[in-house]
């Protein structure tokens, strides 16, 4: 399962509105931060503003702000609404499934249950969970944020490999 660009783009506008809740924030300034299209943004803006997540004021002195507390927004609503399919195999749709095992096929039923651990864990999390005390990001060459880690499951080739061998690939 990926998440679209959009939903990146929508998490990180409302995370960085949370950080800065005594004022005003511009596309602008978003757009720099990030180093993201302010055209990009100002889709992701409007869309979050017709969900009624945030409040845009335009013109001179405008910019944008959040409607609720950050403690009051599940990250789950958010991916819910900003992606648009959420069907991890063809048998999720009915209307256009045409596998021919899904009479016997249990597969359906297990990634459903890993889309509702997904959601489950999402909705556990809000927006002033995300951004408390949000440490600084490591950063490598100018511009370039530093990977941080990411955990592999131990079953994974790439976990078993000694440092040395990880080095290598």
């Amino acid at each position: 399962m990926r998440l679209s660009e959009f939903t990146d783009y929508t998490l990180r506008v409302l995370m960085y509105c949370a950080t800065h809740r005594g004022r005003l924030v511009t596309i602008a300034e978003m757009a720099e931060h990030h180093g993201l299209s302010k055209n990009h943004l100002m889709k992701v803006v409007n869309d979050l503003a017709h969900q009624g997540w945030i409040e845009t004021t335009r013109g001179r002195g405008g910019g944008l702000r959040l409607l609720r507390e950050p403690g009051d927004i599940r990250i789950g609503d958010i991916v819910r609404g900003s992606e648009t399919d959420f069907r991890l195999v063809e048998c999720f749709d009915s209307g256009t499934n045409a596998c021919r095992l899904t009479p016997r096929c249990r597969l359906k039923h297990l990634f459903g249950e890993a889309l509702q651990g997904f959601f489950k864990a999402l909705d556990g999390a809000t927006l002033a969970d995300m951004t408390a005390s949000a440490p600084v990001a490591k950063r490598g060459p100018p511009g370039k944020p530093t990977a941080s880690p990411v955990a592999l499951p131990q079953g994974s080739r790439r976990a078993r490999q000694t440092p040395a061998a990880r080095r290598r690939t």
